[in-house]
């Protein structure tokens, strides 16, 4: 008889149904071994694994063993965000590039020290000879954030100080990387398009007198035009976004790579495929695809008993996307409200006034409102939520012309200078391996040899 030497369909789907069966652990375990899921506490807060310098999310306080819920704060190196984005706006000029400098430093730089820094960061934009073409043109990605976790790994095979973990060399990978990541992901995107949605491929030169914010835009737009407005609005996402703390999910992430003695280039490839999930930094398309979704299934906007009757829907897990989530509301830390999702309402709402694009924002500032009373009137929950930074950044970034396909790589872009700090941070003072433990619930068994089974 003929023996098979091959899988068939038929045997993967049986195998994968035992794979299940041999994988899914009862709920009840959790809380009978006293697992800290998610690494958090059962009243919501983070268990503590880290200490940090950096940054300080800030969203309640524990008053006599209770939980007290406060209006959140974001603290770069002791710098209360708003008071960094409120003087850059009032001295009409860019913040990104001085937010590196602080959170990579630990202070704020004086002029000469910005300008020579902007200049630094502008001149390590160039992608090494033939990067794009054997790394970018040849292996087009349908998502950009592969692209982008790839070509930084693919870095490494450029840099023949790769292994190189001394402080100077981790600093000048940390800002190659930095002033790179907006070149890479433009040119990602344009072969994207060429390769995926059968449109025309640009590739624009780097311009060395613009900053990130500026590179962004130029490097997207087939003319090069932006207006200083647009330029600012995008400036201010960047540094709304450029650190939140160790223990969020891709932070914790490179910490954890850090600490096995990995190389800069894996512990930030890293970083990257975490930012990627949904529960992440790809809640920000999760919103605007919401926001289709209301728009496609509202019909009047401005009428909150409609856009209430259609929110329960989604909270029933009837519409949307099944997931019975409100996306953009509610945060592991904030709870009052999430300071970056104030400042940067605020500023879209100040821009988006007399556009067609306004009553989108009017319509997710509806569903913001919205939100806890309908939660608790369908779930029974009456926990405190507030819109975080996802609500309204993807609009933002729509306001600005800039593809969906694009808004996690550009939070990506935005963070990657919150990931070195920390990353630095844990090569200085970590230490150890970071290797939390996992209660193992499997029952003892007797090999049988293969004959026998």
């Amino acid at each position: 008889m003929r023996m098979r030497t091959i899988f068939s369909g038929a045997d993967i789907t049986n195998l994968c149904k035992e794979m299940k069966n041999n994988s899914v652990i009862d709920q009840k375990l959790y809380e009978k071994f006293h697992v800290k899921r998610g690494l958090r506490r059962s009243d919501g807060t983070g268990v503590i694994a880290g200490i940090t310098n950096i940054c300080n999310v800030h969203g309640y306080i524990v008053n006599e063993g209770e939980i007290e819920a406060i209006p959140g704060e974001l603290i770069y190196r002791g710098y209360n965000i708003n008071d960094l984005v409120s003087n850059v706006e009032d001295e009409n000029r860019f913040g990104y590039e001085e937010t590196v400098f602080l959170l990579l430093f630990g202070h704020l730089p004086n002029k000469d020290e910005l300008d020579m820094f902007n200049t630094y960061l502008s001149l390590q934009r160039e992608l090494p000879p033939g990067f794009v073409e054997d790394m970018i043109l040849k292996a087009p990605s349908k998502n950009i954030m592969n692209k982008l976790a790839r070509s930084v790994l693919a870095l490494y095979s450029y840099d023949d100080e790769g292994e190189n973990s001394s402080i100077e060399n981790e600093m000048r990978i940390a800002l190659s990387l930095i002033a790179k990541m907006p070149v890479i992901m433009s040119c990602a995107y344009q072969v994207k398009k060429r390769h995926f949605d059968n449109a025309s491929l640009v590739m624009h030169p780097i311009k060395y007198e613009e900053n990130t914010a500026q590179t962004i835009l130029s490097l997207l737009r087939t003319n090069r035009e932006y207006t200083l407005e647009e330029a600012q609005l995008l400036d201010i996402l960047l540094m709304l976004q450029a650190e939140h703390g160790g223990g969020n999910n891709s932070t914790f992430t490179c910490r954890v790579l850090t600490s096995s003695g990995t190389d800069a280039y894996s512990a930030y490839a890293g970083a990257i495929g975490s930012l990627k999930g949904h529960r992440h930094g790809g809640a920000n398309i999760k919103v605007i695809q919401m926001l289709d979704n209301f728009k496609a299934n509202i019909k009047n906007w401005s009428d909150e008993g409609e856009i209430a009757d259609y929110m329960r829907k989604i909270i029933r897990k009837e519409a949307n996307d099944g997931s019975g989530l409100i996306y953009g509301m509610g945060h592991a830390v904030y709870t009052i409200s999430d300071p970056r999702a104030l400042i940067l309402k605020k500023k879209a709402f100040e821009l988006a006034k007399g556009k067609e694009i306004e009553a989108e924002f009017k319509l997710l500032d509806t569903v913001e409102k919205l939100t806890p009373e309908i939660f608790k009137e369908v779930k029974g929950s009456s926990k405190t939520m507030c819109a975080n930074v996802d609500m309204y950044s993807g609009l933002v970034y729509r306001m600005l012309g800039i593809p969906d396909e694009l808004f996690t790589p550009l939070f990506a872009i935005s963070r990657m200078v919150g990931w070195s700090a920390h990353r630095i941070e844990e090569v200085l003072t970590g230490g150890r391996i970071i290797r939390p433990a996992y209660k193992a619930i499997a029952a003892k068994r007797e090999y049988r040899k293969i004959n026998d089974r």
